[in-house]
This record gives structure tokens, C-alpha cells and sequence, in this order.
């Protein structure tokens, strides 16, 4: 899912940087942003976004005439940005072909869901399996798979799975598994995640004193190693 294109709409440069700083930090590697709707539409010609997140109060061409516009030539999700309340410029961005819609000020996180929920809508993934010798992770349903047994990942594991699975190969630093499960304040966590480690060793390892799979790299943080994904 974080592969996926997100195009920022909004005339205020400061929350331009904001929301894409937002979506970068969460993973994201494609984040776009235009100043108008003029600009917006250009870009989803030229780009084809897979998302478009779209301020109303803008010069010119406010969000609802470029949504309009945009709504003439293709069906990308949209979700409304705006410092509005009232429930009748609600009404006139679902009318006009919006997904979604975000009051301002907002807060990073449910920006961030109201994202995530719209993109496993319209783009739903395949299953996501990832294969180990003796167990294999279901990454749709945090679930381990060893011995005809099922087993759950907390919520915690399941986020260092996922940040682990992500870069499955190379290394990863142990400051950017803390900052994936606490947020930017995470100094301090390393001894609790290697609790964590040791936890997730257990549910997918042979022998968890000797692991092959989830390996650490003495100084540096841990790596991956897979047998192989279905996608």
C-alpha cells in the first residue's frame, strides 16, 4: 500500500510540506503536491495518482470545481480537505464525487487511517503470505501459521513484522524499528524491542537462540531473511 501515489492539493505551502512529511514518515515513497487546481489537474493527467487529497479553499479554482473537473475524466479517490464545517459543503463534496472528508485542523493519525481505509477499498491487495521453514505469517490477518497451529501477533509485532517484511533483505537499523513502533520519540525503547524480537522469534523460528530467519547484525539493528512471498 505505501507504494501507492498520493497527490496533496492545498494553496497553504506550510501544510503542503506538512501532510507530505506526514505520509513520508508513515512510509510512503510517492507523495505529490501541486499549489491549485489548475496545477492538480496537470498533474493527475501527467502522474495518475492512486489518491488525491484536496483542500476547498483555494484561489481560483476551488476544491470543488477541480474535483468536478477531475471527476469529467477519471474515478481516483478523493478525499476533501477543509477548514469548513458546515453540512452542506459535506453534501457538495460527496455530490461532486468525493470519497471522504477531512475537517482541518486534523490530526496526523486520522488522516493517516481515513488514507489507509480508502486505498484497501478501492485497491484491495491479494492475500500476503510470507513463507519460513517451520511457520509462515499471514500479513492480512496477523496470524502465524506453524504446525497446523494458529498463532497471533500483538499489535507491536505486527508493526515490526511489517517495517521488517518491507525491507526484507537489508538491514534495519534498530533506532528505525523503534521510530516504526513508537513514533519519533523513541529513544529509550531499544531494550523493549528486543523483547519484541525475541517474542516474534519464537512464533517463527525453529530454534529462537539460534535463529536463521530473523537475524541480528551486532551493532546495527536486524534483517529478514524469506524463503519467499505470495503476493
Amino acid at each position: 500500500m505505501n507504494d501507492r501515489m498520493i497527490l496533496v492539493v492545498d494553496d497553504e505551502a506550510e501544510l503542503l510540506e506538512m501532510v507530505k512529511s506526514i505520509f513520508e514518515r508513515a512510509g510512503f515513497t510517492q507523495v505529490l503536491t501541486a499549489a491549485s487546481g489548475e496545477a492538480a489537474l496537470k498533474m493527475c493527467k501527467e502522474k495518475q495518482p492512486d489518491m488525491v487529497i484536496l483542500d476547498v479553499m483555494m484561489p481560483r479554482m476551488d476544491g470543488f470545481a477541480t474535483l468536478r473537473e477531475l471527476r469529467k475524466t477519471s474515478k481516483v479517490p478523493v478525499l476533501m480537505l477543509t477548514a469548513r464545517g458546515e453540512a452542506e459543503d459535506k453534501f457538495a463534496g460527496f455530490e461532486n464525487g468525493a470519497d471522504d472528508y477531512l475537517l482541518k485542523p486534523f490530526l496526523p493519525k486520522e488522516l493517516l487511517f481515513r488514507v489507509q481505509a480508502i486505498l484497501k477499498r478501492v485497491y484491495p491487495e491479494k492475500e500476503r503470505k510470507v513463507f519460513f521453514d517451520v511457520a509462515n505469517v499471514d500479513l492480512e490477518k496477523a496470524m502465524v501459521q506453524r504446525n497446523g497451529e494458529s498463532i497471533s501477533l500483538t499489535a507491536k509485532e505486527f508493526q515490526l513484522f511489517e517495517k521488517l517484511y518491507e525491507n526484507a533483505g537489508r538491514i534495519v537499523t534498530t533506532g528505525s524499528l523503534c521510530q516504526a513502533i513508537c513514533g519519533d520519540f523513541w529513544q529509550g525503547y531499544e531494550s523493549t524491542l528486543a523483547t519484541h524480537i525475541r517474542h516474534l522469534r519464537e512464533k517463527i523460528e525453529e530454534n529462537p537462540s539460534k535463529p536463521v530467519a530473523l537475524v541480528t547484525i551486532k551493532g546495527i539493528g536486524y534483517r529478514l531473511n524469506i524463503k519467499g512471498a505470495q503476493t
